[in-house]
């Protein structure tokens, strides 16, 4: 899992300049003596800072900016992870100083298309993804309290509806439910066993909500089995072996 980037430090050693704006000041500071400015911090009249930037590769750009509330407390951390010029993290923080989510653009074209929601204690609880690039999540993965990967939900017909549930024990794939009908109820489950094979398909053939059509398969992945249960009684009265 990537890790999110920790916030510079912040050096005060070096030549400071002050440039006195009706609301503002900022403070120019070259913090490696090489004669250019490599952070800027920019204070409010009474003089609390609410934000800092930084040239961390010393190229003339800059590529993190830091945003304070109040005794300077950090709320916002924008970073240009490639250099390009153009920020493509953002992380967020709480009234308590804790990482509560990031933004990433992950193709670096400008666009953030990937968020990360962190809990209390900062471990990750939820990642949502927009695959296509319309600005609409269409994956979203769950993890739990020791931040291993849960469920997974699709959106892969980009209707804004779920339309597919991955489900996951011990980081191994369990079973599937898909929606085939885009009634936003699950109408087919496949179940999987050790490296992702799959062992059954139950489908809802009529949409009432019951398995009506039970499919085994061996441990090469071959169908074995079907039973069908023709008269929706919720008993198979048809078998085929294959």
């Amino acid at each position: 899992m990537e890790k999110f980037f920790k916030s510079v430090g912040i050096s005060f050693f070096g030549i400071v300049l002050f440039s006195n704006l009706s609301f503002a000041k900022v403070s120019k500071i070259d913090t490696n003596f090489d004669g250019k400015m490599d952070q800027w911090h920019h204070s409010a009249e009474k003089g609390e800072i609410f934000k800092i930037e930084y040239d961390t590769n010393f190229d003339g750009s800059v590529d993190q900016i830091e945003h304070f509330e109040g005794e300077k407390k950090l709320s916002k951390a924008e970073f240009d992870s490639n250099k390009d010029g153009q920020m493509d993290q953002i992380q967020y923080y709480s009234s308590t100083g804790k990482i509560e989510k990031v933004e990433k653009d992950t193709t670096f074209n400008g666009f953030f298309d990937l968020k990360e929601y962190f809990s209390e204690a900062e471990k990750i609880i939820r990642i949502e993804i927009d695959k296509n690039g319309n600005k609409v999540t269409d994956v979203w993965q769950h993890f739990d309290e020791e931040q291993k990967l849960m469920r997974i939900e699709y959106d892969s017909d980009h209707n804004s509806k779920v339309d597919r549930w991955d489900y996951f024990r011990n980081e191994k794939l369990e079973k599937v439910g898909f929606d085939t009908n885009s009634d936003s109820k699950p109408d087919q489950w496949q179940y999987f066993v050790g490296n992702n094979v799959l062992k059954k398909v139950e489908s809802d053939s009529n949409y009432d909500g019951k398995t009506d059509q039970w499919d085994y398969f061996d441990a090469s992945g071959k169908l074995e089995k079907s039973e069908v249960d023709r008269n929706f009684d919720g008993k198979p009265d048809m078998v085929q072996d294959q």
